[in-house]
Order: C-alpha cells, then structure tokens, then sequence
C-alpha cells in the first residue's frame, strides 16, 4: 500500500463533528402542539380503529361472549369461514403504473340502482343481540353512506321501520322460505309495499348448521341469565342495561321463541323448498329477484336460463355446511359463464377493502359486508357502523390508487392474481 492510499483512507474516515447550538423557542413551538383531547370515550376508541380487525377486538371486549360468539362463529368446525377469509388474504394484485389517479370513482350501478360503494349492508338475524340499535343503526348508517342496506327475514326490526330509518336510501330485504309460507308471502308482500327494491331469496338453509359456540354457551332467544352469563355480564353492565331498557325482541317470521337458534330456524324453515317457491315469489315480487346462497356453476347456469336477476355466491358466512365451496374461489368461471346474463354478488370473508375490490375485478357487481358491519354495530352502535363503512371505503380508494385504476370498471381479472393453498384431488387418478 502507498503512502498516498494510506492518506486517503485515513481523511475519508476522519468523523466531521456535528455542529450543535441551543434551540430557540421558535423552533420548538411547533412541536409542542398537542392533539386534542376527546373526552368522548366511544369517539376515541372508534377515531383510533383503522381496520375492522380493530373493531372486532373493540366489539369482543364490550359484548357479552354468548352474544359476540353467536355473531363470529360459524359451524361445526369453521373451516368454511376460516378458508373463506384466507382465500382474499391469498391474494396477489398486480398493479399497473403511469396512470393518472387524482381522483378514482367507487360509485356502481346495482340492480338498476345507484350505489355509492360497491358493497351492501348484508342480512344478519336478530341483529339487536348484538347492541341495541340493531338494524336501525344499520340502515341508517347504509343511507348516510349511499349504500344499499338489506334486512333479514330474523331481522329484529320491522319492515316498516327499516324503511322509516331509511327513507331516501335503498332497502332490500332477504326472504326464507317458512314451513308457514303464508309467512313468507306476507313478509314479501311487505316489503314490495314499503319500497324495497330487490329481494334475495335465500336458498342454502334447509335446515339450520351445527353452529356449536351457541351450544356450548348455551345461547338462547331471548338470552337467559345463568351463573356464567352473569359472571361473563359483570365487566359488561352497559350492554345489559341496553338490553334490558329497551323493547323487547320482535320477530316478525317466529311465531314463539325459546331455544337456540339452530333450534328455531330449524322449527321454522322448510327442507321441502323448490324451484316452484322461488316462481311464486317472482310473481309476489315485483322488483329485482336475486337467489343467494348458490355453491356451484350448474345451478347459476340454471338460474340464468330462468331469468332471474341476479345470483349470490355465498356458503352463508360459513354458518351452514361446513366445508363448503368458497365463494370467491367459484367467482372467476361463474362470471365468465354467466356474468353477462345476471348480476354476481359475493359473501363470506369480507373484511378488508381490497377483499372488495378483489371480487370486483373477477367479475362481481358488489359484496355484501355482514361481520365486518355488526363488529362496527357492537364497537359503538350507529357510529360504529359509519366506521366500519369508511374504513372500508378508505382501503377501497386506497388498493384501486395502488393499482392505478380510477373507476371500478378499469378492474380486470389481471389485476388479481388468486394464489393457490387448496388443490382439489382429479377423483379419476
């Protein structure tokens, strides 16, 4: 080594000290602005929740364990909601670059009406378990947001005052076939009276699943105190008071309760349901008839030929038979295969805003949001709901900017790659 290399080496690894001075009270007055307080406690737990994750451990410190299990389980072993959710994380988005996204436009065009965001309020039953303002804090909340809000036939609200809580937005009602069917005609009648638009004619309950957290709580409608109730209710006090200072539950379907809700819907659904029910609603019905709850291609195959105007695929939020086909798995060769004639929905899973947009880009017109809205509902009642929407709405707007794409339309199966864990076996090998 030269005496010339060792000098250079020497100065490029002298340290140059840092130059300090006292700070001057002006550059520190814009430091010490400190964000003001809320004194509202609900405000600030729902302002610091950023995903709907953070909304669920909200709603499961606040709701009595019979009741937010009844709202998060699923059947027997919740393999269908758990591979439902793990289908939109195995999700690869391929985005495309240099595209102008100022601005980007989540407004669709569903069921010939307008939605703000390209998902629904779904059906959820005796939604006033979970917190007191029920479906009333749901439609409204839909209605404030521009979003569709759709009401249960176990719904805990009437017909009539979904519509009174809604009165500008759209309301669409979801209809189960009873062993009474002058029950469900009634019900259809109803809501075509009060102006809902579409009605999704449920078709996966037969009977009800084995959803066993209600057994082992030992849930029942109306909720009835037991020593771990009791125990379970001590931190919980105000979801009590709610409940207990409230109007009691109505059911506008059940003609009594008393058990658990598999053993209600059991009592009141029909095994003996036909293609011949759904033609009798068609005729009761006069706007959009959708059927929810179809597993396979054939059957959307069938329901194009007949002209109804729109399917669901659903397994039900995993609550019904387990092991069931994933909704979003079967979406890319259903919409490919009928996507032209009907409209696409999808549920189950839903919890993130890309979740979203990924069933868009495969061809579905919206999804419907069912735990991702009640863990907003029991996290702070009516402005949970508003969170949960613009959380969504949020990660929305974000994923289409990261894609550069500035419309819903622009979203094409190329920009979702579904990555694959389960391989269905060839039987024939």
């Amino acid at each position: 080594m030269t005496e010339h290399s060792v000098s250079d080496s020497t100065v490029s690894n002298a340290r140059i000290p840092v130059k300090r001075q006292l700070p001057k009270p002006a550059d520190i007055a814009p430091l010490m602005k400190f964000k003001k307080f809320d004194f509202n406690a609900s405000r600030r737990r729902l302002s610091a929740a950023l995903t709907i994750e953070d909304l669920y451990k909200i709603a499961k410190r606040r709701t009595p364990k019979a009741a937010f299990d009844y709202t998060d389980g699923a059947a027997e072993g919740e393999f269908s909601l758990t591979r439902a959710r793990q289908a939109f994380e195995d999700v690869e988005f391929n985005p495309s670059i240099l595209r102008n996204v100022t601005s980007v436009d989540m407004s669709s065009q569903i069921m010939d009406g307008p939605s703000a965001l390209p998902f629904a309020i779904g059906p959820t039953g005796f939604t006033r378990l979970m917190q007191t303002e029920g479906e009333i804090a749901g439609a409204s909340a839909a209605g404030a947001a521009g979003i569709p809000f759709t009401l249960s036939t176990l719904g805990t609200t009437s017909i009539e005052d979904v519509q009174a809580a809604n009165p500008h937005g759209r309301n669409w009602f979801q209809l189960y076939v009873m062993k009474d069917r002058e029950i469900s005609y009634g019900l259809t009648e109803r809501a075509a009276a009060a102006g809902f638009d579409t009605l999704f004619f449920t078709v996966d309950t037969p009977v009800a699943g084995a959803r066993l957290r209600d057994k082992r709580n030992g849930f029942s409608i109306p909720p009835q105190l037991s020593l771990s109730t009791i125990v379970n209710a001590i931190p919980r006090p105000w979801w009590w008071i709610d409940f207990l200072t409230t109007p009691p539950l109505e059911f506008a379907s059940l003609s009594s309760t008393g058990g658990t809700v598999g053993e209600l819907l059991d009592k009141a659904m029909d095994p003996s349901i036909s293609f011949e029910d759904l033609e009798i609603i068609r005729e009761l019905f006069p706007g959009k008839l959708v059927v929810k709850g179809v597993q396979n291609l054939e059957d959307a195959k069938k329901l194009a030929d007949l002209g109804v105007d729109g399917i669901v695929l659903s397994n039900h939020g995993g609550r019904q038979l387990d092991r069931a086909p994933v909704p979003f798995h079967l979406l890319p060769k259903v919409a490919r295969e009928v996507g032209a004639d009907l409209e696409i929905g999808v549920d189950t899973g839903v919890m993130n805003g890309a979740d979203i947009v990924s069933a868009v880009a495969h061809g579905a017109k919206y999804t419907f949001i069912g735990r991702a809205y009640l863990y907003g509902l029991m996290a702070g009642g009516r402005p949970g709901v508003d969170r949960a929407i613009e959380i969504l709405a949020e990660q929305i707007e974000r994923t289409m900017k990261l894609l550069q794409v500035s419309d819903l339309s622009e979203l094409r199966p190329e920009h979702v790659t579904q990555l694959t864990r389960l391989v269905p076996v060839d039987p024939k090998r």
